[in-house]
C-alpha cells in the first residue's frame, strides 16, 4: 500500500450574532476563536518563521512591498489570534473570518473525517461564544467571498506549468460534481437564477499569487512546508461543501490527476494527450460558464478550435487515470474508492443532463452525491409549493443560507441525511477532534500538545518548539524539526518515544 499523498483542506466560516445583527464581524471571530482555545494551549503561538507567502512556483519572488498587506500571512496583525487545536490542526482568525487549518492527512477520506471534525469543533465554539451563528459557505450575495481551500503535496520535480496546465482543465470542469450551488449569478447577485458553484463568479484570472483579490484559477504560492524535495499545491478555485461525496471527489480526483503527473516517466503520454485535446482557450470564461449550465450541455471552446462539455472533459480525465493505471504499477494511481466514486458520479450526472426538471426533482440517488443537485430540489420544490415564479425572490436565498448552517446532529444537510450519501464515520469524527491522523507529523504535534502543553511554546506545520527547565534549573529551547509530512508518525514514535518530552 502506498503512504499516500499528504493533503489538508482550510475552511473559512461566515459568522453572526443573533442578537446583534450589526455586530462587526471580526470581534466576533475573535470571540470564536478565543472561545476555541483549550485553556491548557491557550498560551502557545504559532510560529511564523517558516512561512514564504511571496515566493512564487513560477519562479522569483514577489516584492515585499508590491504585495498587499492580506497576501503576507508571515507578518500578522497584532490582534490575530492563533488557536493550537489538540488534534493538531489550526484555529485561527483570517481577515473577517474564523479559519480551521486541518491536520495533514494521507488521503481523501481521511481527509473527509478531519475536515468534519473542524465543523464541530468550530460550531462548539461558537455556541461557547456566546450563540454565535456558524455558516459554511463563500458568498453573502452583496460582492464579498470567503474561501475553501485545498492543499496538496507533491513531486517538486514535475515542471509546475505542467500542474497549472492540467489542473486548469481540471479545476474549470469538476464544479459539475463538486460545486454546493447557490442561488444568484454575479458577485453581487446583479443576475437572478441557480448555478452550481457558489467560487465561480469570484474568480477572474487564469494564475497568480494573490487569493483575495484578482483570484486566480491556479494559485502559484510556493510554501511547501516540507522538504527542498516537495510542492504544496494549494488550491482556492473549490467550494465549501456539506456533503461527504464532493469533498471526497474534490481531493480524490485532484490527488490521482497530480499522481497521472508524477507518473510520466512511466506513461506513454496521457498527459501530452490530455493538454493537446482538451486544454481550454478562455479558463475563465468557461469556470463561469460551467457554473451557471445546471443543463450540463453548453460547449466550451478549446485551444485547439474544437469544443467541448464539461461531461465530456471529465469523462477523459478519468479515463486517462484508469489507463495510467492499467499501464504502469504506481500506487498513486490505486485508489479504487475514488475511482469509482469518480465513475459513478459522471454516470449521475449524464442522468441529470437527459432529464427534464420533474425528472431531476426525483432523482434521490443522484442527489445524495451531487450537493449542487440536492439545493436545487430543496429551492425547486420551494418555489413550486409557494408559487415562486423568480429566483431573486428572498425566500429562496434564505433557504440557500439555511443550508450553510453548521450545527451538528441538527443542521438542513443532517436532516437530509436518508437521502444522502454518508462517507464519514460519526465516531471516528469525534475522535479526530481530539486526536491528530495517526500516519503523518500530525500525530506527534498532536501527541505534543496532550503530553506536554506547559513547556510547548510554539507550532507551525513543520515543527514545534518547546521551552524545558534543565538540570541547572535554566529554560532551554529545543525545536521538535517535523519537515517531513511523513515522519513523527504513530508508528514511528513508538520505536524513538525517547525524543519527546
Amino acid at each position: 500500500m502506498s503512504t499516500g499523498r499528504v493533503m489538508g483542506t482550510e475552511t473559512e466560516y461566515a459568522i453572526d450574532d443573533p442578537k446583534d445583527p450589526g455586530a462587526d464581524p471580526r470581534t466576533l471571530a475573535l470571540r470564536l476563536v478565543r472561545a476555541a482555545a483549550e485553556p491548557d494551549l491557550a498560551h502557545i503561538r504559532w510560529d511564523y518563521g517558516s512561512e514564504d507567502p511571496v515566493n512564487d512556483a513560477r519562479g522569483g519572488r514577489l516584492p515585499r512591498s508590491a504585495a498587499a498587506p492580506s497576501m503576507l500571512t508571515d507578518a500578522p496583525e497584532a490582534r490575530l489570534i492563533d488557536v493550537a487545536a489538540p488534534n493538531g490542526a489550526r484555529i485561527y482568525v483570517d481577515h473577517a473570518h474564523p479559519e480551521y487549518a486541518s491536520a495533514e492527512t494521507v488521503n481523501a477520506f481521511d481527509a473527509l473525517v478531519q475536515d468534519r471534525a473542524g465543523d464541530r469543533m468550530m460550531a462548539e465554539a461558537a455556541g461557547r461564544a456566546g450563540g454565535l451563528a456558524l455558516y459554511k459557505n463563500n458568498v453573502d450575495g452583496k460582492g464579498a467571498a470567503w474561501g475553501s481551500h485545498e492543499n496538496y503535496l507533491m513531486d517538486r520535480a514535475v515542471p509546475f506549468a505542467r500542474v497549472a496546465a492540467l489542473m486548469t482543465i481540471h479545476f474549470v470542469t469538476r464544479q459539475i460534481y463538486t460545486g454546493s450551488g447557490r442561488v444568484g449569478l454575479g458577485p453581487r447577485s446583479e443576475e437572478a437564477g441557480f448555478q452550481l458553484s457558489q467560487r465561480a463568479d469570484y474568480l477572474t484570472s487564469r494564475i497568480g499569487l494573490q487569493t483575495t483579490f484578482g483570484r486566480p484559477i491556479i494559485n502559484t504560492r510556493d510554501e511547501s512546508h516540507a522538504g527542498p524535495g516537495s510542492r504544496r499545491l494549494h488550491v482556492i478555485v473549490g467550494d465549501a461543501n456539506r456533503l461527504d461525496a464532493p469533498l471526497v471527489l474534490k481531493l480524490g480526483t485532484t490527488d490521482l490527476l497530480l499522481g497521472l503527473l508524477e507518473s510520466e516517466g512511466d506513461s506513454t503520454g496521457q498527459v501530452d494527450e490530455l493538454l493537446d485535446r482538451w486544454t481550454l482557450d478562455d479558463p475563465v470564461s468557461a469556470l463561469h460558464t460551467v457554473s451557471r449550465d445546471a443543463t450540463l450541455t453548453k460547449p466550451l471552446a478549446l485551444a485547439n478550435g474544437g469544443c467541448a462539455d464539461a461531461l465530456t472533459i471529465q469523462k477523459a480525465l478519468l479515463d486517462a487515470v484508469r489507463q495510467a493505471r492499467r499501464d504502469i504499477n504506481r500506487p498513486e494511481l490505486t485508489d479504487n474508492r475514488v475511482l469509482n466514486l469518480w465513475k459513478q458520479v459522471l454516470e449521475d450526472l449524464a442522468a441529470v443532463r437527459s432529464g427534464d426538471d420533474d425528472a431531476r426533482l426525483a432523482m434521490q440517488d443522484q442527489a445524495g452525491r451531487l450537493e449542487w443537485l440536492l439545493k436545487w430540489q430543496l429551492l425547486e420544490r420551494l418555489r413550486r409549493r409557494r408559487v415562486i415564479p423568480d429566483w431573486s425572490d428572498p425566500r429562496l436565498a434564505a433557504l440557500d443560507l439555511a443550508w450553510a448552517r453548521v450545527v451538528p446532529g441538527r443542521d438542513l444537510p443532517w436532516r437530509l441525511r436518508g437521502s444522502v450519501l454518508r462517507l464519514a464515520n460519526p465516531d471516528q469524527v469525534v475522535r479526530a477532534m481530539d486526536r491528530g491522523p495517526e500516519q503523518t507529523r500530525a500525530w506527534c504535534r498532536s501527541l505534543l500538545l496532550h503530553r506536554c502543553p506547559t513547556e510547548v511554546r510554539a507550532v507551525s506545520w513543520s515543527r514545534v518548539i518547546l521551552e524545558e527547565q534543565g538540570p541547572d534549573e535554566e529554560r532551554r529551547t529545543r525545536i521538535v524539526d517535523l519537515s517531513d509530512p511523513l515522519g513523527h508518525t504513530r508508528a514511528s514514535i513508538r520505536d524513538d518515544c525517547d525524543i519527546y518530552c
